[in-house]
């Protein structure tokens, strides 16, 4: 049997370590080197399309038996989607584990494949993936065995919700009744290959009865330019007491950061909503002068959720994980997998609700590792038990994910706020949902075990469930 032709091509970003990312690159490149196989590609980074398209040109009188994505870094799905669309032949993904020494999150390569495999399985792309260090000749194997079979979409985990006691089904019934009619805001749009963030109003208002009011980042940074200075020094004031003294900051940035907290106030104040949804970055950064990130933290102390990048259903998962367990949640992006010792790790820039913070005072104010302007929470986060939860629009079904698993007193995994998780069930099984099912790269996290409850919010809604 002739040897089986293999593109490679090798994605990243460039706001992530771009030298390491090189040096992870090459070293992936030296494993393949033990597969059984012709290989055209090779380790250059490719950050944008123009450079995609020109790396495409060399497969164009090619025959592939199969495409290897090194996904070296995070990178949204566009290019991933620009790439599918060209070929027939399947496609693999190979990520790659990053330590956690509680330092810049370096690669954020796991989430890049969260968004992939979202935009490739609602395309009906055919793919599967390799999670390994880039050293590890187990991938080989891993490859190897991928290549022997047929690639296609695994079949569907959702299932039907369970029965659940009559405490459960009155809970869900109380969510239903307080989510009917509610209000939430977005703000501007979700950045570009970030689909699990867009919507549909009218899908969205039949499921679940929340009605959506869009905004632009310009209404925002008007209201937020007009805070008055008391606002900003007494937001600056309850930072303090949060997270300690913030004077090394850059003092305008900081400032301007803090009057994103009185325009957000202001808008959710016109418009009655319980929730809002902020295309965060790059504008806010690079339009605004400051992050949005402990803004909306503060807001989530308050009792109204405050999402990322545009998320609405992520910011109706956040308010209905609030109504069950009667406490904010955090939503947050799954970026680190350890398959052999069955942890994940939990983390954003650095918006999660002070609550969650350990009580030694170890949380901090700080700047974004990528933008390098303040203000970010920056804590792990306390240990205990905790309930995972999407309202998913995976593969173009409503369905409700539901996790479990324990907090670990563990060291900060990595810069902003995280923690690390051991899941209920064995990691691979995760990844491996996350995978096939495509879904979302935001998980909402409560503390408590409110599994029972979130079935039986499935069933009132007549959506399947997944278990994460």
């Amino acid at each position: 049997m002739s040897q089986k032709r293999i593109g490679v091509l090798a994605l990243a970003r460039p706001t992530f370590d771009v030298p390491y990312a090189e040096e992870v690159a090459a070293a992936a490149m030296a494993t393949l080197a033990g597969l059984d196989a012709e290989l055209v590609g090779d380790a250059t980074l490719l950050f944008d399309a123009e450079t995609t398209e020109t790396a495409l040109e060399q497969f164009s009188d090619v025959e592939l038996d199969a495409l290897l994505l090194l996904q070296v870094s995070f990178t949204d799905s566009s290019m991933t989607e620009a790439i599918a669309s060209r070929f027939d032949a399947p496609i693999i993904i190979w990520t790659f584990p990053e330590a956690r020494v509680g330092g810049r999150l370096r690669l954020n390569s796991f989430c890049g494949l969260n968004l992939a495999a979202y935009a490739l399985i609602k395309a009906g792309n055919n793919f599967d993936y390799v999670h390994r260090y880039a050293d590890d000749v187990g991938a080989v194997d891993d490859i190897e065995r991928l290549l022997a079979g047929p690639i296609a979409q695994a079949p569907s985990r959702r299932r039907s919700p369970r029965e659940t006691s009559t405490a459960a089904q009155e809970a869900a019934a109380q969510v239903m009744t307080e989510l009917a009619g509610t209000r939430i805001g977005v703000i501007g749009d979700h950045p570009i290959g970030f689909e699990p963030c867009g919507y549909d109003p009218d899908s969205l208002a039949a499921v679940t009865g929340v009605v959506v009011e869009r905004k632009e980042l310009e209404d925002l940074f008007g209201a937020a330019s007009v805070t008055p200075i008391e606002i900003v020094s007494a937001t600056r004031e309850r930072s303090v007491q949060r997270l300690g003294d913030l004077d090394d900051l850059d003092q305008e940035a900081l400032d301007k950061s803090l009057s994103l907290y009185g325009g957000l106030q202001t808008l959710i104040a016109e418009g009655g909503w319980a929730g809002v949804a902020t295309r965060c970055w790059p504008e806010c950064f690079t339009d605004f002068g400051g992050a949005a990130c402990s803004p909306q933290s503060m807001l989530i102390d308050d009792g109204i959720p405050g999402t990322c990048e545009a998320d609405v259903y992520g910011n109706v998962t956040a308010l209905l994980l609030q109504h069950v367990a009667g406490e904010p949640s955090f939503v947050a992006d799954l970026v680190e997998m350890d398959t052999d010792g069955d942890t994940g790790v939990l983390w954003h820039c650095g918006l999660a609700p002070i609550h969650m913070a350990p009580d030694d005072g170890s949380a901090v104010g700080t700047i974004h590792s990528n933008r390098k302007l303040p203000l970010l929470n920056e804590f792990a986060l306390r240990p205990g038990r905790v309930t995972l939860c999407r309202l998913s629009q995976a593969n173009n079904v409503t369905a409700m994910v539901v996790g479990g698993g324990t907090m670990l007193d563990e060291p900060l995994a990595f810069s902003g706020t995280a923690g690390v998780v051991e899941f209920d069930r064995p990691a691979p099984e995760v990844v491996a949902t996350i995978a096939r099912e495509g879904l979302e790269h935001h998980f909402g996290i409560v503390y408590g075990d409110y599994r029972n409850e979130l079935e039986a919010l499935a069933a009132a809604w007549d959506i399947p469930v997944i278990d994460l």
